[in-house]
């Protein structure tokens, strides 16, 4: 999800005739500009009994990008043709390339729900003019082989603050906020959504919301949900709303959609055009939320209606003057990817910072964290000059090396952040994972030769839960005929300070006598997996309520009281008799 960023003029349009000529061509093949605004209405859409998918919008009401597609017509490459009185054209346009890994997955996705869902009628290009509008497609298609982000993509904040309320519904996980949502990833799922519409688009088990195969799958099945049909007018402006509640975000969706359908190229990954503003929704990790008096928030954003859905900031100052976009500044990410790089002046302009000459770790060089959990620090560095004074403005890379399941926060390997005004760039947030062992998080200078800074990592495994006491939850006797199995189940509650406790590892084993506790070798046992008789178990644990219910026992045809030892590591011990009668006769 992007700051909300100012609408451009339509290139070519810096006439009134051209404007008209330009609306009569958008009016002709139904672009946005013309759309009924029923279709924006969500009273409307309710009345039509249109069922929607999830009262929250996909992206939670954020904000989102405003640019609108140039009026020269895509088209293949060396084949383009311009729309009816516009100036200029003749070739193909930036912004009708997407990039590789992200063209690959919209068409993927494509693929799947036609064969899943045929009636839903879902074309690939509705999947880039929504990527568009919300990362920029992953942010010029900055991701990996894989299609993962390589930075996070993070939306606002959702606190009400301009945004709708949306509480923490992740722990964190996705997009590191433990009080409210925020939208994440090259498709900006909110956390409660993604839960329910999460799909796994590469087939590697996962459902990542930072994938662009992941997300783009995920979106698709959203979007076909209800019973729509998109190649109707009415359903697919429903389902478009139903990712944003904003007529203005639905006219900004269909414009790239006429944009797309009418042609569109390969680049290669990363080299896609950032809108105006070069980024989207937290490309870097930030997050940001804009420009404008109001920061480039809605009001009310969230309650489904029209007037209450997102407002664009306009271009001008305080005054009311109309103000330029600014400029992007080289280095500081918001270049456009595959755009001349201006050469730098000879003698750089006084007070222009140089790159880093070193990068000093800042506290310690050595992190760990318990399974499952979050690291207490990130790792921190900071960039000097040759003179020893801090750099502002580097970027620095950092990346987790080695087999571990920890992620940065966005459950991505690596992560690109500037250094502040004291030189220092902090890690994201780091996830533990569930894989113990070492791993090391390297921070190199982005574009300069400097020595990466290391820092040594440990996951550990978790504490092994105890107990101090085991109790039968009945205290019936045991008893069955050789031959045979005890009837009903035999469960025990663990607890520790008198509280039951979840996840207590427990052993189970037949022994001789209370006095002498060696494992026997006859009377009653268990079953293995391969339904060889055992008589002791390990691979026993108590569930969430501290209960723990023992598998099937067998009797076994010797006859007499046997004793079933129960133990766990908090030195708990409970002896069960187990009785064997003669089998009957009969």
């Amino acid at each position: 999800m992007a700051p909300f960023i100012s609408r451009r003029l339509r290139k070519g349009a810096a006439t009134t005739a051209v404007a008209a000529a330009a609306m009569a061509a958008l009016t002709a093949s139904q672009a946005p500009g013309v759309v009924s605004t029923d279709h924006g209405d969500r009273n409307q859409e309710q009345r039509a009994g249109e069922p929607a998918p999830d009262d929250t919008p996909i992206d939670g009401g954020s904000s989102y990008h405003t640019d609108l597609p140039p009026l020269v017509t895509p088209d293949k490459p060396g084949s383009s043709a311009d729309l009816p009185g516009l100036p200029g054209g003749g070739s193909i346009k930036p912004e009708a390339g997407i990039p590789a890994s992200v063209l690959a997955a919209y068409k993927k996705a494509e693929a799947a729900l036609r064969e899943s869902n045929p009636g839903c009628n879902l074309p690939w290009q509705l999947l880039a003019a929504i990527g568009k509008v919300e990362s920029g497609q992953a942010r010029g298609g900055n991701v990996d082989a894989g299609g993962t982000t390589v930075s996070p993509i993070l939306g606002p904040v959702l606190d009400g603050n301009g945004f709708a309320l949306i509480k923490d519904t992740d722990g964190g996980a996705y997009d590191g906020d433990s009080a409210h949502d925020r939208a994440v990833g090259p498709m900006q799922f909110i956390p409660s959504t993604w839960a329910s519409w999460g799909r796994d688009g590469n087939g590697d088990g996962k459902k990542d919301p930072n994938n662009i195969y992941d997300a783009a799958l995920a979106a698709g099945s959203y979007l076909c949900a209800g019973g729509r049909d998109l190649s109707v007018k009415a359903h697919l402006d429903r389902a478009i709303l139903g990712y944003n509640h904003s007529q203005e975000y639905l006219n900004t969706v269909l414009s790239w959609f006429e944009y797309y359908k009418r042609g569109t190229h390969e680049v290669p990954d990363g080299a896609g055009v950032l809108p105006a503003n070069g980024g989207s929704g937290g490309g870097s990790g930030s997050g940001n939320k804009g420009s404008g008096k109001d920061g480039g928030k809605g009001k009310d954003q969230g309650k489904g209606k029209e007037e209450n859905a997102h407002t664009l900031p306009k271009p001008s100052d305080e005054n009311g003057n109309s103000t330029p976009t600014p400029t992007p500044t080289p280095g500081s990410g918001d270049e456009t990817p595959g755009s001349p790089t201006p050469k730098p002046p000879t003698t750089p302009p006084p007070g222009t910072p140089s790159g880093p000459g070193k990068l000093t770790a800042v506290g310690a060089r050595e992190l760990s964290a318990t399974a499952g959990t979050q690291f207490a620090r990130s790792p921190r560095v900071k960039a000097v000059d040759a003179a020893g004074k801090p750099v502002a403005g580097a970027r620095v890379k950092y990346e987790i090396l080695g087999e571990t399941g920890a992620r940065f926060l966005g459950l991505v390997r690596s992560a690109t952040v500037p250094t502040g005004a004291d030189g220092t760039a902090t890690a994201p947030k780091l996830l533990a994972g569930e894989k113990t062992g070492a791993f090391t998080v390297r921070a190199t200078a982005v574009g300069q030769e400097v020595a990466p800074v290391e820092f040594a990592a440990t996951v550990k495994a978790r504490p092994v839960p105890q107990a101090d006491a085991l109790a039968r939850l009945d205290d019936k006797e045991l008893t069955a005929p050789a031959g045979g199995s005890f009837a009903g189940p035999l469960t025990v509650t663990a607890t520790n300070k008198g509280k039951a406790t979840a996840g207590v590892p427990v052993t189970a084993t037949m022994i001789t006598s209370a006095e002498h506790p060696d494992p026997a070798d006859k009377g009653p046992y268990f079953l293995d997996g391969a339904g060889k008789p055992v008589r002791t178990l390990t691979a026993l644990k108590t569930d969430a309520s501290g209960q723990l219910t023992l598998p099937e026992i067998r009797t076994g045809d010797q006859t007499g009281t046997f004793l079933l030892r129960l133990t766990t590591e908090g030195g708990a011990v409970l002896d069960v008799e187990l009785t064997v009668t003669q089998a009957d006769a009969s």
